[in-house]
């Protein structure tokens, strides 16, 4: 959670029903919800469950608005942290909501929630034009550590670590 935002950490059954196109009763989507990029987080964290089972706390996220409950956009781990204790993230929000904030605090709250479950280093990337992308990842405390002819890398990195949670 975040002063403006709730983390809701996706269901299986949610997550089908995203996929589907289907709102269930006890969510209220924004108009524009879901977007492209939610629907693909949905179903690669349904890929997961199914082989894998429940990544969580390491899976999908479904961003809501505090004040009115509505889904936004989501952030996620695109799977759990790997030997080295790192990480790799995503996150989107319609349209409609950009530009406020939003983005760089739903990042500083799964930034939060990665160093509290033991994660020494997070690690997102954003396409070379993607400059709103790259500004939400600095204002959420990333730094740039490289590109290639895509995209730019940003990461960030805590040393004090609980390694006895890395790779769970």
């Amino acid at each position: 959670m975040t002063a403006r935002l709730v983390l809701h950490p996706m269901t299986v059954g949610e997550a089908e029903r995203l996929v589907a196109g289907e709102q269930d009763n006890g969510a209220r989507w924004a108009p524009g919800y879901p977007a492209a990029g939610d629907v693909s987080a949905a179903r690669r964290f349904l890929g997961t469950c199914a082989s894998t089972g429940d990544p969580n706390p390491f899976g999908t996220y479904e961003v809501r608005r505090r004040e009115d409950g509505r889904a936004i956009g989501g952030v996620d781990f695109h799977g759990p942290a790997d030997a080295n204790g790192s990480v790799t993230i995503g996150y989107g929000l319609i349209p409609s909501v950009r530009g406020k904030g939003y983005a760089s605090e739903a990042l500083r709250g799964l930034l939060s929630l990665a160093r509290a479950h033991g994660v020494a280093r997070v690690r997102g990337d954003a396409d070379h034009d993607n400059i709103a992308s790259q500004h939400v990842m600095a204002a959420a405390g990333m730094r740039p550590v490289g590109a290639d002819d895509r995209v730019r890398y940003f990461e960030i990195a805590w040393s004090d670590a609980t390694p006895a949670v890395r790779g769970a």
